[in-house]
């Protein structure tokens, strides 16, 4: 096939004309850089017998949401450790087709310990002091805790649930600012059976919010949503200059309204995308760059977002629907910085679209498949409009995914029936879920949370030390005397802690950890330098004022997954591409240089999460941050319409970052400066108009 032919042909077409990715090395991807994938399969009984636990696992919580079940944070985690020694090895490179017997015991003492706070709820809260076997019961419970975490999330955030537990175990006898006095006792205590630690308020959002979030998805993923997706993208952009590039950020930034696992993301949309990219002409590390980006951006698009952003209700003390508003006009700056880059990257080689003839026809797919978006419109509408809990609207977004199949099959059935159609021809090929469907969704639901829950779990021990020892509050202050009052130099501390925490942890468990430890510091040190600010905020609702700081953490904690040396997302995406993984990451991190800047804008200017902003101030602030994105974008590619001098590269970076101060005169010197370049570019090339790139 031509480069010309492969320009000119539909997306199945193009497929066909370069090397598939086979299910098998997806799979082989996923498993690699994706711990929660590289789970058990058995050919026997025991696979359905893991599926009914399942099922009747996302029963319980569906039933949870409806009647309210007061020691669902225990029997959660129950279930969770049932299925996590069941389902995970504990080494990676062990056979997944067999079932040690020591397992099948980790597995229900596992399920046991956590049981035991559901049988005796009542006395354990009644009762002043723990009975000695009741301290044991603690110690095994945390323990099999760290080892299910170990297998199904990973190593990283155990060692630091580890170092935390013996900076208070060994506290009489630490020096300085972390030295403690807790007993062992009361550490076990406060760890395994107070609501402030392995079952504190991680956990409570993961049984209460994230698993029906979960299962959402896997209903959407049922009812062929990733598809609907993909084709709704190329009809929107597969025609443009570098079509499958500008194809992969919109699928990742819609992908993302359902799902928050970056590496998930990458490899599902990226099997797709990244070959096509390549059969382009994109280079590999870019391809693999941009499905990486975009899908990490999935975990700060609105109205799903991460799991860490269900963490953000109980840490801020604010709606769910307070936090998916701020956060949209961030996610699409996030996205529409990277679209920028791929246009400059895509008009510096010449890269063409596919042809529009053959995509995609938008009204058509609107017509066949639209019914598609109304569980997300429906999920927005109740978190925004009513005051019903997040709970209901994830239950009422899965009734609208399952009512949309069964409406369109009657429609589709009636039209047929006037125009004097086979109706049984139309009944047979539904789109409508069917009982296989609805099992499979209860199933995956069930062990997509199993990483998550862990995650809350173990990141509790954490939070629960830092709130028993008082630890955080003197590394905060230390971090506050060594920064003074340069709140610039302090977000670049929190920053750096951030990343590299997400560099080994999940987002839900960096989130904890840096909102325990960062999130007070900065909101002093903006009650210190921005004091006006903080005041606006704080007459708009109680806690509002720290809404900015917990977002500033939980954006850095998600940008980990492209910054390297770790950046999973990256390397999954190189993987596919066959690509350089580090470079691939180098890339990556340039193309989402949104995400760097953007978090530092709404410190200082917090009407960009649209608190107390005015809808033209919205729409100036936007306008304004576009405009510095795509003059940062200029100099990172070093083009316009045409090779950029040095001299035209730090002027585009100048007046880009000029305009993250939200001040007129930074704003208005910043657009001069971008505008010069412009005008500069577009004078040299009708001048020069022939220039080797």
């Amino acid at each position: 096939m031509s480069d010309e032919e492969k320009i000119r042909s539909t997306p199945e077409e193009m497929i066909e004309g370069i090397e598939r990715v086979a299910e098998a090395e997806i799979n082989e991807i996923m498993s690699k850089y994706d711990r929660e994938s590289a789970y058990r399969t058995f050919p026997d009984f025991r696979a359905q017998a893991i599926a009914v636990v399942c099922v009747l696992f996302s029963i319980i919580q569906i039933w949870h949401a409806i009647s309210s079940i007061t020691y669902i944070r225990a029997l959660h985690l129950a279930l969770v450790m049932l299925l996590a020694f069941i389902l995970y090895p504990a080494k990676r490179s062990m056979p997944k087709n067999t079932l040690p017997w020591y397992d099948v015991v980790l597995s229900l003492l596992g399920f046991a310990v956590c049981m035991y706070q559901v049988f005796n709820q009542g006395a354990l809260a009644s009762r002043l002091r723990l009975k000695p076997i009741e301290i044991y019961i603690g110690i095994l419970g945390i323990l099999l805790l760290l080892e299910a975490t170990r297998r199904v999330v990973g190593l990283p955030i155990v060692i630091i649930a580890v170092v935390f537990i013996g900076l208070a175990v060994f506290g009489p006898s630490m020096p300085g600012f972390l030295k403690s006095n807790l007993s062992s006792r009361r550490i076990i205590e406060h760890l395994f059976y107070d609501y402030e630690g392995v079952f504190g308020p991680a956990i409570a959002a993961s049984a209460n919010f994230i698993f029906l979030f979960m299962l959402f998805g896997a209903v959407l993923e049922c009812t062929g949503v990733g598809e609907f997706f993909i084709d709704l993208s190329n009809a929107i952009a597969g025609h443009k200059r570098g079509g499958p590039a500008k194809v992969a950020v919109i699928t990742s930034a819609m992908e993302g309204t359902v799902s928050g696992s970056s590496v998930a993301n990458t490899v599902g949309s990226g099997s797709f995308t990244i070959p096509m990219m390549k059969s382009l002409g994109y280079r590999p590390e870019f391809a693999a760059a941009v499905e990486a980006a975009a899908s990490t951006g999935g975990q700060i698009m609105p109205p799903v977002m991460g799991a860490a952003a269900f963490l953000m209700v109980d840490s801020v003390g604010v709606s769910y629907a307070t936090i998916i508003k701020a956060a949209i006009i961030p996610a699409l700056l996030y996205f529409a910085g990277i679209y920028i880059i791929i246009d400059l990257e895509s008009k510096k080689r010449g890269l063409l679209g596919m042809d529009k003839d053959k995509m995609p026809r938008l009204a058509r797919i609107m017509a066949d498949r639209g019914y598609l978006i109304l569980p997300l419109m429906a999920i927005i509408y109740v978190l925004t409009a009513t005051s019903l809990t997040t709970a209901y609207a994830a239950l009422i977004g899965m009734l609208v995914a399952v009512a949309g199949g069964y409406v369109k099959t009657i429609f589709d059935a009636v039209m047929a029936a006037a125009r004097g159609r086979d109706v049984m021809e139309v009944v047979r090929k539904t789109e409508a879920l069917r009982v296989k469907d609805y099992w499979k969704a209860l199933e995956t639901g069930a062990r997509n949370v199993l990483s998550v829950a862990l995650a809350c779990a173990t990141s509790g021990i954490v939070s629960g030390v830092i709130t028993a020892t008082g630890i955080g509050a003197r590394i905060g202050g230390g971090l506050t005397a060594l920064a003074g009052d340069r709140l610039l130099l302090l977000l670049f501390f929190t920053m750096i802690t951030s990343i590299v925490l997400g560099m080994g942890v999940p987002t839900t468990a960096n989130y904890l950890i840096t909102s325990s430890v960062m999130a007070p510091v900065v909101i002093g040190a903006m009650h210190r330098v921005l004091p006006d600010t903080v005041a606006n905020l704080a007459a708009l609702g109680s806690n509002m004022q720290n809404l900015p700081a917990h977002l500033f953490t939980f954006y850095f904690g998600i940008v980990a997954d492209i910054t390297p040396p770790v950046a999973l997302a990256a390397m999954a995406g190189a993987a596919i591409a066959k690509s350089d993984p580090l470079r691939t990451g180098v890339e990556a991190t340039r193309l989402a240089v949104a995400a760097f800047l953007i978090p530092y804008m709404f410190i200082y200017n917090p009407k960009l999460l649209m608190l107390g902003a005015q809808w033209w101030e919205v729409l100036q602030m936007t306008a304004t941050a576009l405009i510095g994105m795509f003059g940062i974008a200029m100099c990172l590619e070093r083009f316009y319409v045409r090779k950029m001098n040095l001299l035209q590269q730090l002027m585009s970076l100048a007046g880009g970052l000029m305009l993250i101060d939200p001040r007129l005169v930074t704003d208005l010197a910043g657009i001069a400066l971008i505008l010069i370049v412009v005008l500069w570019q577009r004078y040299d090339q009708k001048r020069m108009p022939v220039q080797p790139v």
